[in-house]
């Protein structure tokens, strides 16, 4: 059986109507692993070992954000920093991640609309979110399409109570659309000191 891990990062969840009722849900699915950012690292000290430790006895990976000037939450950079080490999730000796499962689930204030070319922002959230297509193709990981919800701000609760179910279908059912190979990819020839 597939083990999921919901890595989710909004830093005010007790104000949040969409990420807080999708992290309700995957908790009360009782199948799905979830960690909350802001609540377990409120200092911001991530440990690193610990959270790779997670990582490692899980199948698919999420990062669950609302989106914070077209990227992610400060915590949850923080946390890729501290976490996909060299030697561990990519290059040499690097494959703690290989061929795992890796998406992204985000909201947005803005409208769809919005993220069209010749919307208000040029730019479609599939360009936006290039950066963790990237991390998925880096670290050997299989790619699944992202889970958006967008103009949060205009929505219904009933609107947000289907999102959850959605999302919870999409957490269980979604299919990559980057199948990772699994090859190593010896074109990186950077060598980096040590210590």
């Amino acid at each position: 059986m597939t083990k999921t891990l919901v890595i989710a990062a909004h830093p005010d969840m007790a104000h949040s109507r969409v990420n807080a009722l999708w992290s309700q849900t995957v908790r009360d699915s009782g199948t799905i692993t979830l960690c909350d950012l802001y609540a377990t690292y409120p200092d911001g000290r991530i440990d690193g070992a610990a959270e790779r430790a997670l990582l490692e006895t899980h199948d698919r990976i999420i990062l669950q954000f609302p989106l914070t000037w077209y990227s992610c939450p400060p915590l949850l950079s923080q946390w890729q920093i501290a976490i996909l080490k060299r030697g561990w999730a990519y290059g040499p000796g690097g494959r703690a991640l290989r061929l795992k499962t890796f998406g992204i689930a985000f909201s947005t204030g803005s409208n769809g609309a919005d993220y069209q070319p010749d919307g208000r922002y040029g730019r479609t959230l599939e360009e936006v979110t290039i950066p963790f297509e990237l991390l998925a193709k880096h670290t050997g990981m299989h790619y699944l399409p992202p889970f958006t919800l967008t103009g949060v701000r205009a929505l219904d609760d009933s609107a947000v109570a289907a999102s959850a179910q959605d999302y919870l279908h999409h957490l269980r059912h979604a299919e990559p659309i980057i199948v990772a190979s699994g090859t190593d990819d010896n074109r990186a020839t950077t060598v980096y000191p040590t210590g």
